[in-house]
């Protein structure tokens, strides 16, 4: 399991496709960047700002997506409450509908090379990041050669493989 240092690299996707006027996407991704700070992790990189289509419904408004590098000392349970809590005071909902439209959503994508199968409700790495490529595009951006625990791939050619988001682009 992870260590009491803050060394564990960890990477977080953020999402959003309803952000509140006149707020613009860099000014509401700055403020998580801010505020997950001030809860103690230590931002390392970001990525830039990806856009796609809604998916699975492309009718949906389209998502801003990036991902963050940070180290933490935070174990992976106890960062997941963390990261629903951020998205709870944003004003995000979970009322159980999946892949809804929403103000905030934090993933935690790996939490150095941890692999987790469920237990207490978390897997490690994220069960879905490696076939989204608005998750591994912004992925890319900052640690193309992290390689997935699990697959065994590179974050970079995890991007040219993703099968869903393939619309996905840098701002």
């Amino acid at each position: 399991m992870a260590g009491k240092d803050k060394n564990m690299s960890v990477f977080i996707a953020y999402g959003s496709n309803l952000l509140s006027a006149p707020v613009t996407a860099s000014q509401a991704f700055a403020s998580v960047v801010k505020a997950l700070q001030e809860r103690g992790p230590v931002v390392n990189r970001i990525s830039r700002l990806w856009v796609s289509k809604a998916w699975p419904n492309p009718d949906d408004p389209p998502y801003v997506n990036a991902v963050l590098q940070i180290k933490t000392d935070i174990q992976p349970a106890e960062l997941m409450l963390l990261l629903h809590e951020m998205e709870h005071e944003s004003g995000r909902v979970r009322d159980g509908r999946l892949n809804a439209p929403r103000v905030l959503d934090l993933d935690l994508i790996a939490y150095d090379d941890v692999v987790l199968d469920g237990e207490n409700g978390l897997i490690l790495p994220h069960p879905r990041a490696a076939e989204r490529a608005f998750v591994m595009g912004p992925m890319s951006d900052i640690a193309p050669d992290w390689l997935h625990p699990i697959l065994r791939q590179t974050a970079a050619n995890l991007f040219k493989s993703a099968t869903i988001g393939v619309d996905a682009y840098p701002l």
